[in-house]
């Protein structure tokens, strides 16, 4: 999957954030958050799934096109969009599912279908799938296409797993824990690409997240703990905020961090 980009090496801040630990805290979090939110505005207030799938889409386009006008990674802009497509990939295959009567095996093979296209496209536009070289629109625009789609995806296969196969919260999410940990094993050990293993860790983290989540919000009978989705929603929030002002701080520079000169 390596190959070098068709665009010249550049100095151009990169407008992703770099993949380390705070990272993936924040992304798992951003899932779970995701998933108790949904539920929250849909099931606790009473909005149902297409009203509120409406309102957050358009509150996602809002903070995409935040997102855009930046020229650099700016945490809390990115991090937001990220919890805006968290929320609407969740209610995007929920609606499918419970409005619309879709199958979640028919869900899970057609978002698997749409972020393949969105690869290849993005492959053959700019040979390269790097997460280091965000640094033009049309880049941006694969990238978080891709995004939308690992959330939808995700969500589509945690639920196919978890309700479909009836294996519960739990194990689902100690299958998906352990599945993401396969990719660690393989990426730092067998030197497994490392474009594959972050796409592969992506996709997976979102149904990880998402059944803890569920796990820790659904009450006791549906085999969750019962703390509920306002309780659990506001503490990932919480924790979310308070690394996203770590980071910010971090940040505070201003110089952003400068695209890689390649596609690795």
């Amino acid at each position: 999957m390596t190959a070098l980009a068709r665009t010249t090496p550049t100095t151009a801040p990169n407008r992703a954030p770099e993949v380390t630990l705070e990272f993936w805290l924040i992304k798992l979090m951003a899932v779970t958050m995701g998933e108790t939110a949904a539920d929250y505005l849909a099931v606790n207030l009473g909005w149902g799934l297409t009203a509120t799938s409406l309102v957050m889409s358009a509150f996602l386009v809002a903070a995409i096109a935040l997102q855009f006008a930046q020229r650099r990674y700016v945490p809390w802009v990115y991090w937001l969009s990220v919890v805006m497509v968290s929320v609407v990939g969740t209610l995007v295959t929920d609606n499918l599912v419970d409005t619309f009567g879709v199958a979640l095996t028919t869900t899970t093979v057609a978002y698997t279908l749409a972020l393949a296209a969105t690869f290849a496209l993005w492959w053959l536009s700019e040979g390269t799938l790097s997460i280091h070289e965000v640094f033009t629109a049309l880049r941006e625009a694969f990238y978080w296409s891709a995004i939308l789609f690992t959330f939808a995806l995700g969500t589509a296969v945690g639920d196919l797993i978890a309700e479909h196969y009836e294996l519960g919260y739990l194990t689902t999410g100690l299958l998906f824990a352990a599945s993401v940990s396969l990719i660690a094993c393989a990426y730092y050990a067998l030197r497994l690409n490392g474009i594959l293993a972050f796409w592969l860790a992506y996709i997976l983290t979102r149904p990880l997240g998402a059944s803890f989540g569920d796990l820790l919000s659904q009450p006791t009978e549906y085999g969750g703990l019962g703390f509920g989705t306002v309780m659990t929603s506001a503490a990932f929030l919480v924790a979310i905020v308070g690394l996203v002002i770590f980071l910010t701080l971090q940040d505070r520079d201003g110089a952003g961090t400068p695209a890689r000169s390649s596609a690795g």
